[in-house]
This record gives structure tokens, sequence and C-alpha cells, in this order.
């Protein structure tokens, strides 16, 4: 994992599509913008662990589906 110090306004760029910059810094909290291309999905943490445990979910579902 990279770790870089930003200060508010300050960016990184990842790749030449996708821009990430520190709009403020509030206490323990930060508020980020992001540029990317619409196809590019973009998911919080807790938001990509449900996803996984919702794919993983239907997985073992799926293995009780009677077919004919």
């Amino acid at each position: 994992m990279l770790v870089l110090s930003r200060k508010a306004m300050q960016s990184v760029t990842i790749g030449s599509d996708i821009k990430i910059t520190v709009i403020r810094v509030e206490g323990n909290q930060v508020r980020i913008g992001i540029e990317a291309p619409n196809d590019v999905r973009i998911l919080r943490g807790e938001l990509l662990d449900d996803a996984q445990v919702d794919v993983d979910a239907a997985n073992r579902l799926q293995q009780f589906v009677v077919t004919s």
C-alpha cells in the first residue's frame, strides 16, 4: 500500500484518467473528490465488503438450485 500525505486541495493522479483530491479535513474526517471515467466503478470499502458478502451468499444458494 502506498501511503501519502496531502493537504486540502492537493491531489493524487492514478494512471492518466483518475484524480483523487483532498477537499477538506475536519478533525478525524477527510472529504475527498474522485474524478474518473464513467466506466470505473467506485465503491466505499464497507459497500465493497457488503457486495462481496452478497456474491458469496448467492454462490452458496446457487448450489441448491435444481435445474431441469
